[in-house]
């Protein structure tokens, strides 16, 4: 036997030196990637009070820093996983080891609605052991592995008989079938991927068509733009039932962004305006949905244009070209100004941020207990938040006033805080409009999340080609975000419109619609 003092045989001597050495190893590795996971904790805390701000950003900076913070935990999440994997390649017992110790939480499950594979391995011809071949069945172990196939491309060949009458020799065939655009050799699946690429997945045509060559399908950028250009104006019908919708709301949103146009091998800036229709701040059960367009410049006629024959609320920012929307003698009727406290806010919060502010800080402070509220009554009926708001909101608001007036009084009529003060005082019939009515909501966050994607885009299409293509996307984007906002698939409900609007009643176009479509798909289902 051996003792303590004695040397160990030199098998495991060398044993006992690999054993410290795998464990230091995995002693530095799990310092480095306790440090990698401290620094992803903090990116990940960055980028959720990045995505808090970002709608209380005065410019794109705020999109700018979530963009560089998802880079920045892709990058560390990739580092982590190469050298765990590194560990297991080096120390694969110590890693068993301390798995036993601390197990991982558990996975996400995988879809329970993916077709199954399923292989059987052989089964051993022999007990491992013994060497017996008397061997019985106890049961079996799955391992399920997630995986994907290449994209399939196949040709569907439609044949129709022809037939003759022997009594008078006339030729019969059937009628042929319906194409979703003409002169199309494309299919709807094929048309729906090519819209959801470029205007949802902002993959311009160019880029599209390199990649259906590398899989062997030659499809011209001439091509696909002319399937493009065909598919929109087989879905007008659809889109102006949406922007039909959308302007018999009782309350929308608006805004617009910036759209780079070519014109004359130069760009000029042209503008996206968004309008939104959701009802479910205030209990509403009618579907949200977004309507688009274009324009070259922006200017009060477009929104003037687009707004004609609507006398709602309107939540939107302090647009100037908005103001003949509100006038008295508007006709119709005037459209209800409802201000955004977000607007106003993000003007103090760049004050408190960059110039250190107290009086910025304190405006900030202020409204963010207005927006705590807020969050609380979301979804309530228009009674029960007006309720609440009197209540609760209405004491803060007349403080709120109260202490801007004060301190306006104070401070230099062209300093910045003044400004951001006069901002909310001017518009004050505005800014308080949603105490006294429950459908309007404190900001007009509905609005600048739908033209979101938009402005995702822009840095991937650079600009638009022309006008007509300025008018095309918005036709699009219109069909895209009224599908997001019901949680429909853009790409299968495009895909079976597609197929079903050349034989489909233009009296029953209603059906169509995405939250329509997508009831329908329920009721079936069940």
């Amino acid at each position: 036997m051996t003792t303590p003092s004695d040397p160990l045989p030199t098998d495991l001597a060398v044993a006992h030196e690999m054993i410290v050495a795998q464990r230091e190893m995995l002693r530095l590795a799990q310092s480095e990637l306790t440090v990698s996971r401290l620094e992803l904790e903090r990116y990940k805390l960055m980028l959720a009070k990045a995505r808090r701000e970002q709608y209380g950003q005065s410019s794109e900076r705020g999109r700018h820093l979530i963009e560089q913070l998802e880079l920045a935990i892709e990058d560390l999440e990739e580092t982590q996983a190469a050298e765990e994997a590194k560990i297991e390649v080096t120390a694969p017992e110590a890693v068993k080891e301390k798995r036993a110790r601390t197990p991982r939480p558990p996975r996400r499950p995988l879809p329970d609605n993916l077709p199954v594979e399923r292989i059987v391995e052989p089964p051993p011809c022999a007990c491992g052991k013994c060497g017996g071949i008397r061997l019985r069945k106890l049961g079996e172990v799955v391992s399920k592995t997630l995986e994907c196939e290449p994209r399939r491309w196949k040709i569907i060949e439609h044949v129709r008989e022809k037939f003759s009458c022997r009594d008078c020799e006339a030729i019969t065939e059937p009628p042929a079938p319906s194409h979703p655009i003409p002169r199309g050799f494309a299919g709807p699946s094929l048309l729906a991927m090519v819209l959801v690429s470029k205007f949802l997945l902002h993959q311009p045509l160019n880029r599209q068509s390199a990649t259906y060559a590398r899989e062997g399908i030659e499809l011209d950028v001439s091509t696909l733009a002319d399937r493009v250009g065909a598919c929109v104006v087989a879905l007008d019908p659809i889109i102006q039932a949406i922007r039909a919708y959308v302007l018999s709301a009782q309350r929308i949103h608006a805004d617009d962004t910036t759209v780079p146009v070519l014109a004359k091998l130069k760009t000029v800036t042209g503008r996206i305006w968004t309008y939104v229709r959701d009802d479910r701040p205030f209990g509403g059960k009618d579907p949200p949905a977004a309507m688009f367009y274009y324009s070259r410049n922006r200017v009060a006629d477009h929104p003037r244009d687009h707004l004609a024959g609507y006398a709602g609320i309107m939540q939107a920012d302090a647009f100037a070209g908005f103001n003949g929307l509100y006038d008295a003698k508007r006709r119709p009727a005037p459209i209800i100004e409802a201000a955004c406290w977000s607007h106003g806010r993000r003007k103090f919060f760049d004050l408190a941020k960059l110039s250190k502010s107290p009086i910025a800080a304190e405006a900030v402070r202020r409204i963010d207990e207005l927006f705590e509220i807020e969050r609380i009554i979301n979804g309530k009926t228009p009674t029960e938040r007006v309720a609440v708001r009197q209540q609760c909101v209405k004491p803060l608001v007349d403080d709120l006033e109260a202490w801007m007036r004060k301190q306006r009084d104070l401070l230099s009529p062209n300093g910045d805080p003044a400004k951001a003060i006069n901002y909310i005082l001017s518009r004050w019939a505005a800014f308080t409009r949603f105490l006294n009515d429950g459908r309007i909501c404190l900001s007009n966050n509905a609005a600048e999340r739908a033209i979101r994607g938009v402005a995702v885009g822009r840095r991937n299409w650079t600009f638009a080609g022309s006008d007509a293509g300025g008018h095309r996307a918005a036709a699009v984007y219109t069909l895209i975000e009224t599908c997001k906002l019901n949680d429909v698939d853009p790409q299968a409900w495009l895909a079976d419109v597609l197929a079903r609007l050349p034989d489909h009643p233009a009296s029953r176009i209603v059906e169509l619609l995405p939250w329509n479509w997508k009831a329908t798909r329920l009721a079936i289902a069940a």
